[in-house]
């Protein structure tokens, strides 16, 4: 199921790319968004331990092949993590796990909107978030570079509204989730599956 959701993601990603490259127009927009992310895993004793702040900043690129239709991808640099709480072993106790994390996020998919209403329209977006690790810390920031694999893939789906401040530039306000596909989490004595998920509040200014 999930490699047809990719799949999919993919396809819906791509083709309208190719399209962009004969007609339609590019716009830039600079976001901040604040972050909660957590991690959850598929075993049985191994808990998630709540939420950890963080933001996103970056670049966000929009290509229109149509009036309301956007291929979307960008740049951002992503804070987020995690605690996870890891059952006793052989070799140690029970022990909690602090996972805070920092990504590059070329984010590819759609973006969707509404015609404008007195100057306000509504949007939607939806796609996949390849991100490439850069730093990876516990609580007490020691480097645990060596548990965390090195490329995370999600998928996101949100929405919001944009105000046109005339011509081209608007504000833009959404909410956007993301959640993960794959093990953020490298081989450290468990077989289970760990994935990374957050929640934003997008704030922007498009050019």
């Amino acid at each position: 199921m999930r490699k047809h959701i990719l799949v999919f993601a993919l396809i819906i990603t791509f083709v309208p790319f190719t399209k962009s490259q004969e007609k339609g127009y590019t716009r830039f927009s600079l976001v901040f968004e604040p972050v909660v992310s957590w991690m959850k895993s598929d075993g049985i004793d191994i808990l998630s331990e709540g939420l950890l702040p963080g933001y996103n900043f970056g670049v966000k690129i929009d290509r229109f092949f149509g009036e309301n239709y956007a291929f979307a991808t960008g740049l951002t640099i992503n804070t987020s993590g995690g605690k996870i709480s890891y059952p006793a072993t052989e070799q140690q106790d029970t022990f909690t796990q602090t996972y805070r994390l920092k990504h590059i996020e070329i984010p590819l998919g759609l973006r969707l909107r509404s015609d404008d209403l007195r100057r306000i329209n509504i949007y939607g977006r939806f796609g996949l978030s390849p991100q490439i690790k850069i730093k990876a810390v516990d609580g007490n920031e020691n480097s645990i570079t060596d548990e965390v694999t090195l490329f995370e893939l999600s998928y996101h789906l949100g929405g919001g509204i944009e105000y046109s401040l005339g011509r081209r530039n608007s504000i833009i306000l959404g909410l956007i989730f993301n959640n993960g596909f794959t093990d953020i989490t490298k081989n450290n004595g468990f077989t289970d599956k760990t994935i990374l998920n957050s929640l934003a509040i997008e704030f922007g200014f498009v050019f």
